[in-house]
């Protein structure tokens, strides 16, 4: 059975996801995994990649603004350092529920794009080093392949190096 954006029936909110890339001209098609791909570690062994190929959606409130930081699953994200060069507040880590309240998906599986609204959005560099990356499809077990372009132009993101 196939759902309207033309996959395979997918969850709930990997429809929106779904629809969301399809509307951005996105090409690559919403996967569902049998294993989880709730961390980049357990992303790169399900797909065979590089995990610096795993494009991490994490989600930081500056001041009180959720903001999402696509970051390449190789490294972590220096808060400090990339506020400064994003000329942002300090940021913090959301939690679970700030998370699921401004993407309307769950720690694990958050999308690039398919939110209530859009968010202010950091695309890590160092993913611009793998021809494929993979992003999260609004959940911890569904993913889609995409480049760092198409995740700038998905987002209207800013592309940073998030590291220190």
């Amino acid at each position: 059975m196939e759902s309207a954006s033309g996959t395979p029936s997918l969850p709930t909110r990997s429809e929106q996801v779904a629809r969301a890339l399809a509307a951005a001209g996105i090409t690559g098609r919403v996967r569902e995994l049998s294993a989880s791909a709730r961390t980049a570690a357990d992303a790169a062994a399900a797909l065979g990649c590089e995990v610096g190929a795993i494009a991490n959606s994490l989600v930081f409130l500056s001041g009180e603004e959720p903001v999402l930081v696509l970051t390449s699953g190789r490294h972590k994200v220096d808060t400090g350092a990339l506020a400064d060069r994003w000329g942002r507040p300090a940021l913090r880590r959301a939690t679970p529920d700030q998370v699921r309240l401004a993407t309307g998906q769950a720690i694990g599986g958050v999308a690039p794009a398919g939110h209530p609204r859009p968010l202010p959005t950091v695309v890590d560099e160092a993913l611009t080093a793998y021809p494929r990356v993979w992003a999260a499809a609004g959940t911890p077990h569904t993913v889609f392949p995409t480049t760092a372009d198409e995740l700038l132009r998905l987002t209207g993101g800013r592309l940073l190096p998030v590291g220190p």
